[in-house]
């Protein structure tokens, strides 16, 4: 048993600790300080799941929309953003009422519609087509320019293969030299 205990603690002292969620944070805020990102955000909170019975691309009422606290969230991720002292270059936005709202919500730039980021929840065959409009958009980025982007969970998880959570976002820098390669520097996380 004591041979154990010593084992145990040699392994611990022997193996780094992992830098703590804040400390990765921190690191992601400073890699967004010098450009070259684009960050994909999944909406704010928007309860349910889909679009309800009935959607309309233009008619926000017969969609499912962002909560107060969605609001909320979409709000506190913009002032972080300031807060931290990023400059945004572009803001992109699917065209679904949530995802618009909130990129306008978060004040950063001015939105601009991007069909390759809305959602394909109930129309699958559309994958791959806009995950790859999404990857030809990564490698035309200008050098140092810094993209939000807000979109969908599917839209997400079929670029990175994770799933990300309302407003959680995927930090990426594009390879250079190496179209459609890109590297996922962490997960952004802003909570109200």
């Amino acid at each position: 048993m004591a041979l154990l205990r010593a084992f145990v603690l040699i392994l611990a002292l022997a193996v780094p600790a992992a830098p703590s969620r804040a400390d990765a944070q921190a690191a992601l805020w400073q890699a967004l300080k010098q450009g070259g990102h684009a960050v994909i955000f999944r909406h704010a909170l928007a309860p349910g799941t889909g679009d309800p019975p009935g959607f309309r691309l233009g008619d926000c009422s017969t969609q499912r929309n962002l909560s107060a606290e969605g609001r909320a969230q979409a709000e506190a991720i913009g002032a972080a953003f300031r807060t931290h002292g990023i400059a945004v270059n572009r803001v992109l936005s699917s065209r679904w009422c949530r995802a618009r709202d909130t990129a306008a919500l978060m004040n950063l730039a001015p939105v601009k519609d991007a069909p390759m980021l809305d959602s394909f929840f109930s129309d699958r065959s559309r994958e791959p087509e806009q995950t790859a409009a999404l990857k030809r958009f990564l490698a035309e980025m200008k050098p140092g320019e810094t993209v939000v982007m807000v979109s969908h969970q599917v839209n997400i998880t079929a670029l990175t293969g994770d799933v990300p959570a309302s407003g959680e976002a995927a930090v990426i820098a594009p390879v250079p030299g190496k179209p459609g390669e890109f590297t996922i520097r962490g997960w952004l996380a802003v909570t109200p």
